[in-house]
């Protein structure tokens, strides 16, 4: 597993968000054919990268939540032209594990973050966004895809 600790600035992002529960992994998709053909209507994107992102309630050990928000989104360089329909979202600033992710099984990647890195680590999870950022090697459906996990951290206290 390829691992980098990164500290990331603010994001922006425009795009749509879902509550959803554990067992209600079609909502993602779902959520995602929803805000792909409204995404031509944002006129201030940062670059071609697509972002997910989870929010997670306080508190709330993300192994056991009963509910959290997804987020289909773009970056932006600024929120003042926010398409009729869509969303604003900041990811605060702060430090992230990032892990490359390869192939169609995100679950199976973000369990061996949680169970195998993370214990051992000498990091903690941070209270902010969980997100994935989808790039040029993005190849929905495919084997071959690649994209960047980043999990919010903190040194253990």
């Amino acid at each position: 597993m390829t691992l980098e600790i990164k500290h990331c600035k603010e994001r922006k992002l425009i795009g749509l968000s879902s509550s959803i529960k554990p067992n209600e992994h079609h909502k993602i998709t779902e959520l995602w054919k929803q805000f792909m053909p409204r995404k031509h209507a944002i006129i201030n994107t940062v670059s071609d990268e697509f972002i997910a992102a989870q929010v997670f309630p306080e508190n709330v050990n993300p192994q056991r939540l009963s509910e959290y928000t997804i987020w289909a989104s773009t970056e932006v360089s600024d929120l003042d032209h926010v398409p009729e329909g869509l969303e604003t979202f900041t990811i605060p600033k702060g430090s992230y594990a990032v892990f490359l992710h390869k192939g169609m099984d995100p679950s199976a990647t973000y369990q061996q973050i949680m169970t195998k890195w993370l214990p051992t680590s000498g990091y903690e999870i941070a209270n902010r966004p969980h997100f994935q950022i989808m790039g040029k090697k993005y190849k929905n459906g495919s084997a071959e895809s690649e994209e960047d996990f980043y999990v919010p951290v903190k040194i253990k206290s």
